[in-house]
C-alpha cells in the first residue's frame, strides 16, 4: 500500500508542477489544486497506513499500540474542504479575469497591473523594454 501511494503522491506532484509552469491561468488553477491533493496524500501517509485498528481506545487502557493515527486523517478530511473552497474561489476570480481582458496567457496579463508612480520603482513596461 506504501509504495502505491508514494508512486501516486510523486506522480500528482510532477504533474501539478508542469500545470503550474504553464502560461494558461486555468491549467495553473488547476495544479494547483492538484498540489494540495498530493500534499494530502503526504499527510495521510505520515499516519500509519498498515494497521486497520480503529483509533478508539476500549475502556480500561490506556493507549492502543497498533492502531492509525487520528490527527493527519483530520487534517486531511480539513485541508480537503479548505483546498476545495479555494480551488472554488481561485476559478471564479480566473473566469472573471480572463472576461474582463480578453486573455487568458499570464505574460498577456501584464498590462492589467497598475502603473507605477514612485520614481525609484521602475515599472514592468520599463523592465521588458531594457532586457533584450
Amino acid at each position: 500500500m506504501m509504495p502505491a501511494l508514494v508512486c501516486a503522491f510523486w506522480i500528482s506532484l510532477a504533474a501539478s508542477l508542469y500545470l503550474v509552469l504553464s502560461r494558461d491561468t486555468l491549467r495553473c488553477v488547476i495544479g494547483l489544486g492538484l498540489m494540495g491533493n498530493a500534499v494530502n496524500l503526504l499527510l495521510l501517509a505520515s499516519g500509519r497506513l498498515q494497521y486497520t485498528q480503529p483509533a478508539v481506545v476500549p475502556p480500561g487502557e490506556s493507549a492502543l499500540s497498533l492502531a492509525a493515527n487520528p490527527l493527519p486523517q483530520a487534517l486531511v478530511l480539513t485541508a480537503i474542504v479548505i483546498g476545495f473552497a479555494l480551488l472554488c474561489f481561485s476559478l471564479v476570480v480566473v473566469m472573471a479575469i480572463a472576461e474582463r481582458s480578453g486573455k487568458d496567457d499570464l505574460l498577456l496579463l501584464r498590462h492589467t497591473e497598475p502603473e507605477d508612480t514612485a520614481p525609484v520603482v521602475p515599472s514592468f513596461l520599463e523592465k521588458e523594454k531594457e532586457t533584450p
